[in-house]
């Protein structure tokens, strides 16, 4: 899913062809996952809670809609499914509680006990069903929908026009249909069945079966045939023109791209659906084919600041690159695999938003940016803050499940970096085993499914990198200092600092450029301590070094800087400076000094430490208790000394 900020904020509808592509130029960066006009405290209602104790094989979706000018709908939803427990008497579904359940059918028989309650729909089935067994149940509803997380289920309007919409990502499945919306049970096969007014048509999952004229009606059957999680299953009802794009993979599989579009920007559509055939073929070779290729996959335009990637088709506020690529990817990211808790959320939002930039690193958006300048606009977004996980530590919210910043922006960088860190090879190779892993294909992930197949082969653990990174929060800030003798021996120091305390250290392989007069090199340096040494030699003489030049990992305010290895002045350096808490005193080469003082600006010692015990490049120094002020620090061995000052805060 994806949202444009200044379309939430204005929450008006586009009605002219330059209006709309002005909105997506203009907003299709931002990520803020809410309408504003829905108050906070509704967010927080929600929970994730644990699975009802049946495996569900099948929905036949019946919906109804006499006037779609008005927020209303009918329903008749028949589930199968199978118990997993002995003496199965009883069944729930999630459903609001504002809707009205008017009855339930088993085996062809009325049923009258059961509640609605607390958003949940509990019945009792007057007999027990037997364990492993496949049954089903009808369940006759209607009601008003409510209002909540993204819009769950909407009635606006288009050019004059009415339009009905769902959108259920995370919680709202439930706002208009019995359910089960916990994130372990897709449901194997469904098919939607949409009865309007006969003006209009129905989008919705998977491939259409037939539209049928009756009395004025019409119905649409869509089937799909894939498993599916609740929340992903949509529809949508206007005056929708349709048109197809096919593109052919290189499996030889050809694909539909079926798009239902307002007929007052069916021109612009027509112009722009085209470009996402060259992504859907990226996608498909850099990861697996298109995973519903039997099937379709497609667009259907609604009234909403942004897209939701409902399986086959996605539901699309206009048809920028960006949003298109986004939507798409989540057809492998989120869809075909789904994240198996809301704390997960990246492996869905982190992974769409990292395949949007790679079809930048593969040049099929012709925008003007580079792969290198989208890098660089994630990573000021996620160090506009000094804080904050990938991991979701409060799924109750969703304004905190859907947090641009970390979510998408961190999550894709950090998909980024994890590929820096094991190569192409190991990346690309475990994330096609991912894909690939019966365990998740078609069902549901976590993190340390992805780590795990990252780790086979990559050949080596990354629990310290997902720790650091995923778990973590904030970003790591580095200082380099490096020499370069006349033999052209070069030495480096990486000095790290953290903008959050919750990691102590960031493992990285940290990038440095090194320039001379007529050729360049860039080095990544397994970092994996602070204050680390490194050794080596260039053919050339460095003229000047910089930091992450290509912007390839999250840091901010890194400086390197050159120095002068014969300038014994120049031989420690003092962090940070000026410093509040302590300092960390690096020299080039380790030394066991002999005495260490601090001293006020009258040369009064106010601390003095004895000989180390043992040989070292770096010393911290507790100075909390000291006022705020210039001090001078200095380090005696053999008879010499070398002094260095510094400020506190």
């Amino acid at each position: 899913m994806k949202t444009s900020f200044k379309i939430i904020l204005s929450f008006i509808l586009i009605f002219s062809v330059n209006n709309l592509k002005a909105q997506e130029e203009t907003c299709s960066d931002f990520k803020i996952k809410h309408f504003l006009k829905f108050k906070p405290e509704l967010q927080k209602k929600y929970k994730e809670k644990a699975s009802f104790q049946y495996d569900l094989k099948y929905h036949r979706l019946e919906f109804f809609f006499d006037d779609i000018s008005v927020k209303y709908i009918k329903g008749k939803i028949t589930s199968y499914f199978i118990p997993e427990t002995s003496n199965f008497n009883q069944i729930s579904f999630d459903l609001a509680d504002n809707m009205t359940v008017d009855s339930v059918f088993l085996h062809q028989n009325k049923l009258t006990n059961f509640t609605l309650s607390n958003d949940e729909l509990t019945i009792n089935l007057e007999t027990t069903l037997p364990q492993n067994t496949l049954d089903s149940l009808t369940v006759f509803y209607q009601g008003v929908p409510d209002t909540n997380g993204f819009g769950s289920f909407e009635q606006s309007s288009h050019n004059g026009v009415p339009i009905v919409w769902s959108l259920s990502e995370p919680y709202g499945a439930k706002d208009w249909w019995p359910c089960k919306q916990s994130l372990d049970d897709k449901i194997d096969s469904i098919d939607v069945y949409v009865t309007n007014p006969e003006a209009y048509k129905a989008a919705s999952n998977g491939i259409l079966v037939s539209e049928t004229i009756s009395g004025g009606m019409k119905t649409a059957h869509w089937k799909h045939r894939h498993p599916i999680a609740a929340y992903l299953i949509a529809i949508a009802v206007t005056n929708y023109s349709s048109y197809s794009d096919n593109v052919t993979l290189s499996t030889g599989e050809n694909v539909e791209v079926l798009n239902y579009v307002y007929p007052e920007n069916l021109a612009y559509a027509q112009s722009s659906t085209p470009n996402v055939l060259d992504v859907i073929q990226l996608y498909s070779d850099l990861f697996i084919p298109y995973p519903f290729a039997d099937e379709k996959y497609g667009h259907a335009q609604f009234s909403w600041g942004g897209g939701m990637e409902h399986q086959t088709m996605s539901f699309m506020s206009g048809f920028s690159h960006h949003l298109m690529a986004h939507e798409l990817a989540h057809q492998w990211f989120g869809d075909f695999v789904t994240c198996g808790s809301w704390h997960d959320i990246w492996l869905n939002e982190g992974f769409a938003t990292y395949l949007d930039g790679m079809t930048q690193e593969h040049k099929l958006n012709d925008d003007g940016i580079s792969f290198d300048d989208w890098k660089q606009d994630r990573i000021n977004s996620i160090i506009s803050k000094p804080d904050g996980s990938v991991f979701v530590d409060d799924t109750t919210d969703v304004w905190r499940i859907f947090n641009g910043r970390l979510s998408y922006d961190k999550g894709a960088m950090v998909l980024h970096m994890l590929r820096k860190y094991v190569g192409d090879e190991a990346f690309f190779n475990g994330i096609k085993n991912y894909l690939n892993d019966s365990q998740i294909a078609n069902a549901y992930a976590h993190t340390s499914d992805l780590q795990f197949h990252i780790e086979q082969t990559y050949g080596s653990s990354l629990t310290e990198f997902f720790n650091d990174w995923y778990y973590g929060e904030g970003y790591p800030i580095y200082n380099i200092y490096y020499s370069q003798n006349q033999n052209k021996d070069v030495t480096v120091t990486i000095n790290q600092t953290q903008s959050n305390n919750s990691v102590d250290f960031f493992n990285m392989k940290v990038p440095v450029k090194f320039e001379g007069v007529d050729k360049d090199t860039t080095i990544w340096f397994d970092n994996n301590v602070n204050g680390e040494q490194f050794n080596f030699n260039l053919d050339f003489p460095v003229t000047a070094a910089m930091f992450d030049p290509n912007h390839d990992i999250i840091s901010g305010g890194s400086t390197v800087l050159k120095i002068d290895t014969f300038d014994k002045a120049n031989k420690v350096f003092v962090m940070p400076n000026p410093a509040r808490n302590k300092i960390t005193v690096t020299f080039l080469e380790k030394i066991i000094p002999q005495k260490t003082v601090i001293c006020n600006t009258s040369g009064k010692i106010l601390k003095s430490y004895s000989k180390s015990t043992e040989s070292n490049y770096k010393f911290e120094f507790d100075i909390s208790d000291l006022p705020s002020g210039l001090y001078y620090i200095s380090f005696y061995d053999k008879g010499k000394n070398i002094t260095k000052k510094f400020v506190k805060n």
